[in-house]
C-alpha cells in the first residue's frame, strides 16, 4: 500500500487515551508524515501543554502540535467552521496537506472536506478500543485502565 504524503488528527484529548493511541497508530500508518493538534483552552481540567507533550512520547513517529484557541464549537455554523479551519491552516507545519484528516468522530469527514483532504474515520463506534473521552472524563476511577502509564499516574495524583 503506497502512503498518502501527510495526515492530521485533531482531538482535545481530555485525557490521552488508548483510543486515541489507536487512531494516530493507524493513521501513522497509512501516512508519510502525521500531525496531531492538541486542542487546548484556559480552564481545561488537563493543562494542553501536558497532553502535548504525552501525545508526543507516546507517538514518537507523530509530529505533536498544542493549538490554543478560544473558539466555540458549533458544527452548524458555516463562519465558525472557518475560522476552525483557518486556526488549523495557520499551525499546518508543512508546505502541502494535510492530504487525509483521521477522526473517530463525524466531525473529521466535514472538516477534511473543508480542508480538501480526503477524511478516514477510524472506529467510530469504539468497537477496537471501547472507550471515550467522555466517559473516562465522567468517571476516571473506573477506566484507568484506558490510559498509559504516563497519563494514568498523572489522573490519579491530580484527578481522582
Amino acid at each position: 500500500m503506497s502512503l498518502a504524503p501527510t495526515g492530521l488528527v485533531i482531538g482535545r484529548f481530555i485525557p490521552p487515551h488508548l483510543g486515541h493511541s489507536h487512531l494516530i497508530a493507524e493513521a501513522i500508518s497509512r501516512v508519510d508524515r502525521l500531525v496531531v493538534m492538541v486542542n487546548s483552552r484556559d480552564g481545561e481540567p488537563v493543562p494542553g501543554d501536558l497532553r502535548a507533550s504525552w501525545l508526543a512520547e507516546l507517538h514518537p513517529l507523530a509530529r505533536v502540535v498544542e493549538v490554543r484557541h478560544d473558539l466555540d464549537t458549533d458544527f452548524n455554523d458555516a463562519e465558525l467552521w472557518a475560522k476552525w479551519v483557518a486556526l488549523f491552516s495557520s499551525h499546518w507545519p508543512y508546505p502541502d496537506g494535510p492530504h487525509i484528516v483521521f477522526s473517530s468522530e463525524l466531525y473529521g469527514s466535514e472538516l477534511g472536506r473543508r480542508m480538501g483532504a480526503r477524511s478516514l474515520v477510524v472506529d467510530s463506534d469504539r468497537a477496537t478500543v471501547p472507550i471515550s473521552g467522555t466517559v473516562i472524563r465522567e468517571r476516571p476511577h473506573e477506566h484507568l485502565d484506558y490510559l498509559a502509564p504516563v497519563v494514568r499516574r498523572w489522573v490519579e495524583e491530580n484527578w481522582l
